[in-house]
């Protein structure tokens, strides 16, 4: 697989995520802010967190200084014990999901033992086995700050609630000054592999996506597909 970490428009920038739904690896973007760049999820395992921080590096981009999770699952969050970060930041719904994460004994034999006992999981706990090479310092990070409905961050970015089906912590960013909205996986369909072909604008469903979309940004960017803009009036 060939990673790049190129600009999209202004300030943001997008870490491009695997092709290869097995590998359930989402993009990761960074808005770059001279005072410290803030990072939208975390990457699906420090493995995956250092090759953005790798990028970003070569790219000459500020370092991270916070990072915004989109919402609580693994390939969203997985990769924050990596980063060097004054704080992470989600929907107040995501922090108790994030600390009931937290507890579980996460390492091989517990994803051998969770599939055996329930097939339904085999999907994704055989991603997260793929992703993780050693789980030697590895930790499920709960958010430092949340937020409930919107939250302005400095550098001009904008946080917004949304839930859906997916996940009922699930939330956008804007970035006005870049005409960037950043969706995560707000409106994605599981599971990911049964996915129709096709445009993404095409696949929101929820009344408060149609609506961001309707605001025009220049682009919009979900988790597991290329950057797409928005369909003409």
């Amino acid at each position: 697989m060939t990673t790049l970490l190129s600009q999209l428009s202004g300030r943001v920038w997008i870490f491009a995520g695997d092709p290869d739904p097995e590998a359930v690896m989402p993009c990761v973007a960074v808005v770059a802010d001279d005072a410290g760049s803030t990072v939208v999820d975390a990457g699906q395992s420090p493995a995956h967190a250092r090759l953005v921080q790798a990028a970003m590096a070569q790219a000459g981009l500020p370092a991270a200084r916070r990072l915004v999770y989109t919402h609580h699952h693994w390939d969203h969050t997985w990769g924050a014990c990596a980063w060097e970060v004054e704080e992470i930041v989600c929907h107040e719904t995501g922090a108790a999901l994030l600390s009931a994460e937290a507890r579980r004994p996460w390492s091989h034999e517990y994803l051998r033992r969770e599939m055996a006992a329930n097939p339904r999981l085999v999907p994704s706990f055989k991603a997260r086995a793929r992703a993780m090479n050693s789980w030697e310092d590895f930790a499920v990070r709960p958010p430092t700050r949340t937020f409930a409905e919107r939250l302005h961050l400095p550098g001009g970015i904008e946080l917004r609630h949304v839930g859906g089906n997916h996940a009922p912590d699930s939330t956008v960013v804007a970035i006005p000054d870049s005409s960037v909205m950043l969706l995560g996986d707000c409106f994605y369909p599981p599971p990911f592999h049964l996915r129709e072909p096709g445009p993404a604008g095409d696949e929101i469903d929820l009344p408060q996506i149609t609506a961001l979309v309707a605001e025009r940004f220049d682009w919009y960017v979900d988790s597991h597909s290329s950057p797409w803009r928005p369909p003409s009036p």
